[in-house]
């Protein structure tokens, strides 16, 4: 029989408040249900003492309360550790080919986002990779043939932290650990389109948010564990900021596996173009299509 693992603690409030109570219910139906809306009824919000503006994402239609799957999953707080939306810094600074891009927040410390994946019945989580704990995994991983075939940085333990450390130090890149279930399992790095390589290469949007991953422990490897953090990084980047309406990527274009699993949701293969070091296919994720497709 197949036990399933509870929800993760939620992030951004108090667990167990009535409205963490309420999001668990509101995700927990929308799995069950293929369907794009839930109602519910029109007192209910008073009974927990809520309002719809606490809620996020429902509205009043003939006395019921609606919620919309895709705002659903854009504005519930059960996931990242801030609401979605507050990590918004302003102002513009000067970019790369003369691209003004707009100054970026703080980069987030510590575990910032988890979700419970039914699929791979497991807890997929990420957080902002710390050099000292780190290290040690990340040369094991590139030092790995599988991966340095791919990412080509199969380096000495020094040579890799040089590395990270200018990553660590660059405003537009985020370099994070992924894990199953508290259990590091490989290396992401999220980047802003605009400040990286690839935004030479296409019109790149100034809130165009990147990402590049590796699953480093072959013990979790496999088709349903590789969905779920490729959806879960997704949607990660998504809640990160509502201004980015596009989620890119530049894999080696015969990274087949890798393109076969972002397909389901909403990656589009743009068109293949030529890196210095590889040959690369452009990738886009609209956010409308993400959040209309994409099952949690």
């Amino acid at each position: 029989m197949t036990v399933h693992q509870p929800l993760a603690q939620p992030l951004a409030l108090t667990a167990g408040s009535p409205l963490v109570a309420l999001w668990q219910e509101l995700d927990k139906r929308f799995a069950e249900s293929e369907g794009d809306r839930l109602q519910l009824p029109g007192h209910r919000l008073a009974e927990l003492g809520l309002s719809l503006r606490d809620l996020g994402c429902a509205y009043l239609d003939s006395g019921a309360i609606v919620i919309e799957r895709g705002g659903f999953y854009q504005s519930a707080g059960l996931w990242s550790r801030e609401q979605p939306g507050r990590r918004v810094a302003t102002g513009l600074v000067p970019g790369p080919d003369g691209r003004d891009h707009p100054r970026r927040p703080p980069k987030p410390a510590g575990c910032f986002y988890q979700r419970y994946d039914r699929q791979s019945e497991t807890t997929v989580g990420l957080e902002t990779l710390d050099l000292d704990r780190h290290l040690d995994l990340f040369h094991k991983w590139q030092n790995e043939p599988r991966v340095a075939y791919f990412w080509e940085e199969n380096k000495s333990k020094a040579e890799l932290a040089d590395y990270l450390s200018v990553r660590i130090a660059n405003p537009s890149i985020l370099p994070v650990i992924a894990s199953f279930d508290g259990d590091p399992a490989g290396y992401l790095e999220f980047y802003w389109g605009r400040e990286d390589r690839l935004g030479a290469y296409y019109a790149s949007d100034p809130w165009d948010r990147g990402w590049h991953g590796l699953i480093g422990e072959t013990k979790h490897l496999g088709r349903n564990k590789t969905a779920a953090w490729i959806k879960s990084l997704t949607h990660y980047l998504f809640l990160d900021c509502p201004m980015t309406e596009k989620v890119v990527g530049e894999p080696r274009a015969d990274n087949v596996k890798l393109l076969r699993y972002t397909g389901p949701i909403g990656y589009r293969k743009i068109r293949e173009f030529d890196f210095p070091h590889k040959r690369a296919a452009l990738m886009h994720c609209e956010r409308d299509e993400f959040f209309a497709i994409a099952r949690f």
